[in-house]
């Protein structure tokens, strides 16, 4: 993996939403936030140790190898 993922890529890799339309909605929608903030960009960045707010679910996004 890389040293960053897209948020709606993190979103379908978790399993939180099952195609890239659904987690579309929901991040332009105001449902999700990173570290605390709502985001509204699907394609944040995100890195190791950033928080996925979705659903009621903290996330935290660890993309080390392994």
């Amino acid at each position: 993996m890389s040293e960053t993922i897209k948020l709606d890529q993190f979103l379908k890799f978790m399993g939180e939403v099952s195609t890239g339309g659904q987690a579309k909605i929901m991040i332009q929608s105001g449902e999700v936030r990173v570290n605390g903030e709502i985001e509204t960009r699907r394609g944040r960045k995100l890195v190791t140790g950033d928080q996925v707010w979705i659903g009621g679910k903290t996330l935290t996004v660890n993309l080390e190898p392994g």
